[in-house]
């Protein structure tokens, strides 16, 4: 009898329960086609060389800071003194350069690394002087991943371009990158809407304390000539506006997690945080161009999708439309007599 139900309660071969450290690593390691994570370098370094590029002259402008203003943060801490003006130029004009030749992925092994730590290093001189920036945190953790993936020059790199079928298939090395990288976003989400959560406690839900940032971030930018916002200043008078507006930040920030669920809870996810940092930039007056510009929600798509596939004679196209289904023959028959 007991042996009689021991065959009848085993479970079948492979049906064993996973702990939740084995399914996150099985999720983490799960094969992806080597594109997915060509498409996210080439848009992460290409975000970064054009922020090297726009934030040039400010890079350059360090140079003439003067020196009792130093107030070192993060990877230049350890400095009592700032970084020599040759070193700060030298940084400015070389990382446009390398975040293309990383996104280009010619010789990614070395530009990768090189280019994730030169906009390191000037997106923490920004914040060595006075203040400090977090809108460009996230691209930098993204370019961290990736200077530590020289997989991600497999695809869309020069010489990779060969004939179908050749090339490597997917494989777990192009997918955890990718999905370290979208779980890197839903964190910083959380982070954020914890330290709310800390601040103001359930206090933050009536909106008071965020009406009182939007006035002070406003106010503060007028007095210093710098851009503020017109219609944040004007509607910090409606103070029932600012309920919903608190509600709904921390709906996006501490429900980042549906992102990973994929599907319809990832897309609505994906919108809901765009329209939050749309309403930051019209109240505030705070642009979060990495979130705004779509790249830094790329991981959470399947980006291969984006590039052209080899055909079966070695050029490349789009992946075509399926085709519409024949018309039946009565069907065709009454087009022909119209």
């Amino acid at each position: 009898m007991s042996a009689t139900r021991g065959q009848a309660g085993a479970r079948p071969a492979g049906a064993a329960i996973r702990s939740p450290l084995a399914r996150a690593e099985a999720w983490l390691l799960a094969p992806a086609p080597p594109a997915r994570l060509a498409v996210l370098r080439v848009l992460v370094s290409a975000y970064a060389a054009g922020w090297a590029l726009a934030r040039l002259p400010a890079h350059l402008s360090h140079t003439g800071q003067p020196a009792h203003r130093w107030q070192p943060v993060g990877v230049l801490a350890p400095l009592a003194a700032p970084p020599p003006d040759a070193a700060v130029v030298a940084a400015a004009l070389a990382a446009p350069v390398l975040a293309v030749l990383a996104a280009m992925g010619w010789r990614h092994r070395a530009t990768g690394p090189a280019a994730a730590l030169a906009v390191l290093g000037l997106a923490t001189l920004d914040s060595s002087w006075g203040q400090v920036f977090h809108t460009e945190n996230l691209m930098v953790l993204h370019l961290a991943i990736l200077a530590a993936t020289p997989a991600a020059a497999d695809a869309l790199a020069p010489g990779r371009r060969g004939r179908a079928g050749e090339g490597p298939g997917p494989d777990g090395r192009y997918g955890w990158p990718v999905r370290l990288a979208a779980l890197v976003v839903v964190l910083t989400y959380l982070v954020t809407g914890i330290a709310k959560v800390r601040m103001s406690g359930l206090a933050w839900l009536d909106g008071d304390t965020l009406r009182h940032i939007v006035a002070h971030d406003n106010l503060r930018k007028a007095a210093l000539g710098d851009a503020w916002s017109p219609a944040g200043a004007a509607l910090v008078g409606q103070a029932w506006v600012f309920a919903p507006l608190a509600v709904v930040t921390l709906v996006v920030e501490l429900g980042a997690w549906a992102a990973l669920l994929g599907g319809r809870w990832r897309t609505a996810w994906v919108a809901a945080a765009w329209l939050f940092h749309a309403g930051v930039l019209a109240l505030m007056a705070i642009l979060f161009a990495y979130p705004l510009t779509g790249v830094a929600f790329a991981p959470f798509f399947r980006l291969e999708r984006l590039v052209r596939r080899p055909a079966r004679d070695g050029r490349w196209s789009r992946p075509r439309r399926a085709a519409r289904p024949p018309r039946s023959e009565p069907a065709r028959r009454t087009g022909a007599a119209g």
